[in-house]
């Protein structure tokens, strides 16, 4: 379930034993988040092509363009295994003031990027704000400046260092003069009648306790106003799993996460197994990345 790096994956491994192999997705081409959320021109389709050729070359059977809306019902369809790399397609959100009355101009990061790559987005306000500090912050703000954006701000919470994006995604998006503001919390929204105007701040400051555990804590001093025509939330990303009944033998634990074998990677339901960011959320592929 899935047609992203983690299913491609163990279809490739499968394949060449002679095990059939059936690819589902919603999208009508496989790659994942790959092909609707990295923007093309860091990852350029003809590259993604090629890569993922290789695997559809061994020939599985594909079914894109079709949305798996109840695991029950495929599992009634006798496969030997299922095995889930749907990934953490949803973005969280920012439930501060002012986030209903300014929505139209605040736009939660994957989706929006998933809606440029489609060309349904073609344009973005003068002064856009990013919040958040990882890869997908950084793919919003890049490609804010290329869709029309001239002041592009990327406001993290945590200090530069301790930032989720890659080095060098930092260094690319700097190096395209986007500066990136460290220690900074979202407080609201501010807004005119429903039109944005900005984003009001709350200057942080790193403490520790004597277990080394961190803690962000106000500084006291006057909250930071920075303008805006839109806002990209990319502050982490979820699991989403409203298609999998809970009365199918998977066990969740208290975050919504399936309940894993950490070696085979199986569920509580025998059939069923999960891989990717459908096992561990995005964390997962961050730290493949980050260590090769």
């Amino acid at each position: 379930i899935g047609a992203g790096p983690a299913s491609l994956t163990v279809a490739r491994d499968l394949l060449p034993l002679g095990y059939h192999v059936v690819l589902y997705d919603g999208d009508p081409n496989a790659g994942g988040m790959m092909r609707t959320q990295i923007p093309k021109f860091r990852l350029p389709e003809s590259v993604l092509n090629e890569e993922v050729d290789y695997i559809l070359n061994l020939e599985p059977e594909t079914r894109f363009g079709q949305s798996i809306d109840s695991l029950k019902a495929l599992l009634e369809e006798d496969y030997d295994a299922v095995f889930v790399g749907s990934g953490a397609p949803r973005g969280r959100e920012l439930d501060i003031p002012g986030r209903s009355e300014a929505a139209e101009h605040i736009h939660i990061g994957i989706d929006w990027l998933s809606s440029v790559s489609f060309g349904h987005t073609t344009k973005i306000g003068r002064r856009v704000i990013v919040l958040g500090g990882g890869n997908t912050a950084m793919d919003c703000c890049r490609t804010s400046r290329r869709l029309g954006g001239e002041e592009v701000h990327v406001v993290v919470r945590s200090g530069f260092e301790e930032m989720k994006a890659s080095p060098w995604e930092k260094d690319d998006a700097m190096g395209e003069g986007i500066p990136i503001h460290n220690f900074l919390v979202p407080l609201e929204f501010v807004h005119e009648n429903g039109k944005l105007t900005g984003v009001r701040f709350e200057k942080v400051e790193a403490k520790y306790d004597e277990n080394g555990r961190r803690s962000l804590l106000p500084t006291g001093e006057a909250s930071v106003m920075m303008p805006c025509d839109d806002v990209l939330i990319a502050v982490g990303q979820e699991n989403s799993f409203p298609w999998i009944e809970r009365d199918v033998g998977i066990e969740f634990d208290r975050w919504n996460m399936p309940i894993v074998d950490a070696t085979t990677m199986q569920s509580t339901n025998p059939k069923v197994f999960f891989g990717g960011d459908s096992a561990f959320g995005p964390k997962n592929i961050i730290w493949a990345v980050a260590h090769g």
